[in-house]
């Protein structure tokens, strides 16, 4: 029996598919910060590079992937798509579960499959020097092996909590050549700022997002990176729903369920894009795609449709996503890089619109979930991926309990090496099941930018 599905390396995508232009309704516009009026591409051009700005901007179905970019791609990709056999008989499910594992690639997550072209795309306009935000240091790891293959400086402005946390992301970081520092830092007006009212904060993404930008928009070298929501990140992520959809057709298979975990959105969006444009455009209808956030962030399930910054500083462009408020600061929790106040306005639209659906999970669960997959598979799963193995589960669970015998995929974004201070806390009961206030939720959405 077929444990692994593979593609030859001919068969990768040479086109990232851009769920724009299947779109119902277009997208409202990112607004410039300081006039409240809709982002022209010389707004964004202080911080990228004019190609990044055309992806984020365009409507093509199909936007080329540059030789060069799956010259590097190919290092991991295409990814392999697995058949969890072992994890189907431990539940005693009719439902068939397939996971694409995107631990492969070099830094350990998703993360590289739009590191590598936003560097290389920076690189072409001559950009020295790239500064960017991490959370739980995937992202901060991707754009760091990134820039080393194209002789690039890197930044990196990484949460506080995880940073105490996660060590071994910062020394991969320093192995590639980056520069890593714990947000807030002294080296920036934001960040100061921040420490100025909090000594003690935890950091947010929000608020390494503002130390980045601002860092980027101080170096007539430097450019920032985004690891997440902005549409052209998204799009360049796209070539895992797309060697999964073609893994799947090779086996005359055709998930039911499409499941991944949601932070900002990119990972989301890499998988349940391809899968989202079968069913906007009536190939698929009836396919089901959820996004598992955590209970301690939840930016979907609990957060308001509404225009806000992308950082706690307000110096990016004002989007329409869901969101907790841009200076919400979640609790230093174990979900890995799930903490981000807002979530992309693609991913966001979609749940607004039906077309997907979005549900939180605790830490625990995630963590029960973790070590199920760990010893029926055999891999140690990253935090961010185990929420999307949690609803794997429930779906496959709900499967027994019915007789339904669905087909069941899930994004497993990222192995979990880096990650075992969060297992040790969990083995440890030091765990706490968090749900994040209502009335702090509602206090940080008083907050949200006027407009019009």
């Amino acid at each position: 029996m077929q444990t692994k599905i593979h593609l030859d390396e001919e068969e990768m995508p040479r086109r990232w598919y851009n769920i724009q232009a299947d779109l119902p309704s277009p997208l409202d516009p990112p607004l410039n910060p300081k006039t409240g009026q809709p982002a022209s591409p010389g707004d964004l051009s202080a911080i990228f590079p004019m190609e990044l700005i055309r992806q984020e901007m365009s409507t093509d179905r199909y936007i080329d992937i540059p030789e060069e970019v799956v010259d590097i791609l190919r290092l991991w990709r295409p990814s392999p798509l697995f058949r969890a056999r072992r994890l189907e008989q431990f539940l005693k499910t009719p439902a068939k579960i397939y996971y694409k594992y995107e631990g492969v690639s070099p830094a350990g997550s998703h993360k590289p499959n739009t590191a590598v072209p936003q560097a290389y795309y920076n690189r072409e306009a001559g950009i020295e020097r790239l500064a960017t935000e991490t959370g739980a240091g995937q992202w901060g790891s991707a754009l760091a092996f990134a820039t080393s293959h194209f002789e690039m400086d890197c930044t990196v402005y990484m949460v506080r909590s995880s940073y105490e946390q996660k060590p071994y992301r910062k020394m991969m970081m320093q192995v590639w050549g980056a520069e890593c520092h714990p947000s807030p830092t002294t080296l920036t007006v934001s960040g100061r700022a921040v420490l100025e009212k909090d000594p003690n904060t935890p950091g947010s993404l929000g608020i390494a997002i503002s130390e980045a930008v601002e860092d980027a928009a101080t170096h007539a070298n430097t450019n920032y990176a985004l690891g997440s929501v902005l549409n052209h990140v998204c799009l360049h992520q796209t070539v895992i729903g797309l060697e999964a959809r073609e893994q799947l057709a090779s086996v005359d298979e055709y998930p039911d369920t499409v499941i991944a975990c949601v932070g900002g959105g990119s990972n989301f969006g890499g998988m349940a894009f391809p899968f989202a444009g079968d069913k906007l455009t009536g190939k698929h209808p009836d396919v089901e795609i959820i996004g598992v956030e955590p209970a301690a962030c939840p930016t979907l399930t609990k957060g308001l449709y509404a225009y806000d910054y992308g950082d706690v500083a307000g110096l990016t462009p004002i989007m329409k996503m869901f969101t907790l408020g841009h200076d919400f600061v979640p609790p230093a929790i174990h979900a890995g890089g799930l903490r981000y106040h807002g979530d992309s306005p693609l991913v966001s639209k979609l749940v607004k619109d039906g077309v997907a659906r979005a549900v939180s999970v605790y830490q625990n669960e995630v963590f029960d979930a973790a070590q199920i997959f760990a010893r029926t598979e055999g891999i140690i799963p990253a935090p961010e991926a185990a929420h999307a193995i949690r609803t794997a589960i429930d779906v496959a669970l709900e499967c027994r309990r019915t007789g339904e015998a669905k087909t069941i995929l899930f994004n497993n974004t990222g192995h979990g090496h880096f990650d075992l201070t969060s297992y040790e806390a969990y083995y440890a009961g030091n765990l706490p099941d968090y749900d994040y206030p209502e009335d702090l939720i509602r206090d940080a959405l008083s907050r949200l930018p006027k407009v019009d």
